[in-house]
């Protein structure tokens, strides 16, 4: 095996293990079609974790894995720091409230991670930031 190919197999293995739900599938799909002119890199990012992922029926999602509506601390592992977002769509994002865009390189790399994943993210200033999920909650059923 060339020296390339083990590194793309090398970094494949990298990758957290992804699930989403089938409900939200769709709609992440059109998201990802309508960023394909403004945000080319995120769009196509958006697509290769879709790819990657194992779809599941929405009573099937695991309730440690990030889904839209979940409320996730993760901490940053270059700082220390830890943070609490829930990520949402779009038209629900308010980032004074910390409710994170999927549409965001951070709402990106959120989607479909466990509790005790940790990942490689860009931030938007092309900065390599290592994260690891502390727990994940799901939204009340009720609303």
């Amino acid at each position: 095996m060339s020296t390339t190919a083990q590194a793309v197999k090398s970094s494949a293995k990298k990758n957290p293990r992804i699930v989403i739900s089938e409900e939200s599938l769709a709609h992440l799909e059109g998201l990802a079609d309508g960023m394909l002119r403004r945000h080319p890199a995120l769009a196509d990012r958006l697509y290769e974790e879709i790819g990657r992922a194992r779809i599941v029926a929405a009573d099937k999602m695991p309730k440690d894995v990030v889904g839209m509506g979940s409320t996730v601390v993760f901490r940053d592992e270059n700082t220390g720091q830890e943070k609490t977002v829930t990520l949402v769509y779009p038209e629900e994002a308010d980032i004074a409230r910390m409710r994170v865009s999927v549409t965001t390189p951070i709402g990106v790399a959120l989607l479909g991670l466990a509790e005790g994943a940790s990942f490689y993210w860009d931030t938007r200033d092309n900065e390599r930031r290592m994260l690891t999920i502390l727990s994940v909650t799901q939204p009340d059923p009720e609303g």
